[in-house]
């Protein structure tokens, strides 16, 4: 399996363009044709796995998930693309004309854009809050209580649609199958549990353990 920093193996279905679509929360989007060299490849690979793994593309229902680790995952996302540019340098940021993207762009545009006028307002906001939390009251139910918790919410959405746009384009352009949206597999369905004078080596059966014959007042302890 491809680590975080390696470049997944790529079959036919990792095309040579893309059309790249970012949104920007509360703006518009930005579009271009992106033709993505191997450096960006790689680079989209790895902020994809980054994105997939984290709680940021998460939708955080009401009464779900907590602000404060939100917050956390988008400012750790936001040094971590950092990172990644520093990484590959200028192979990921070449000179494009008008109309065209590239993995640089879309980077810097997403951390400028997207990340940064969340995290300067929200993240003072919400620690002014905290630093008030009575010691007798869980940080949970506290930080609910906030009254500009939906505000943030509302906010958190936006940027998570944002964070899934960028995600659907490296996706395409890392040539790999979906790992946000993944299907949960359904439990497995246990049988019916017998009562116990019917199961196997209850004293009730025969030796072998099977249960007894349904006769009588096992019928009767069975129906009630």
């Amino acid at each position: 399996m491809a680590q975080s920093g390696e470049t997944p193996r790529r079959g036919r279905t990792a095309p040579s363009q893309v059309t790249a679509t970012l949104t920007i929360p509360f703006v518009g989007e930005v579009t271009g044709l992106w033709e993505p060299a191997d450096a960006e490849r790689t680079a989209a690979w790895q902020l994809y796995f980054q994105l997939a793994s984290r709680v940021a593309v998460v939708p955080l229902e009401r009464d779900e998930g907590v602000l404060r680790e939100a917050l956390s995952s988008l400012y750790s996302l936001y040094d971590v693309t950092r990172g990644i540019l520093h990484e590959h340098g200028p192979a990921v940021a070449p000179p494009v004309p008008p109309g065209r993207l590239t993995f640089g762009v879309l980077a810097m545009v997403t951390l400028n854009r997207v990340l940064r006028p969340l995290l300067t307002v929200w993240h003072p906001k919400l620690a002014a809050y905290e630093a008030l939390r009575p010691d007798d009251q869980d940080p949970v139910t506290y930080e609910r209580a906030w009254p500009e918790a939906d505000e943030l919410r509302r906010q958190l959405d936006a940027t998570r649609e944002a964070l899934r746009s960028l995600a659907r384009t490296l996706q395409q352009v890392a040539g790999v199958g979906d790992l946000i949206d993944l299907p949960v597999p359904r439990p497995p369905q246990l049988p019916p549990q017998l009562p116990p004078q019917l199961r196997p080596g209850s004293g009730e059966g025969g030796s072998d353990g099977t249960p007894p014959p349904l006769t009588g007042g096992h019928l009767l302890e069975l129906a009630a």
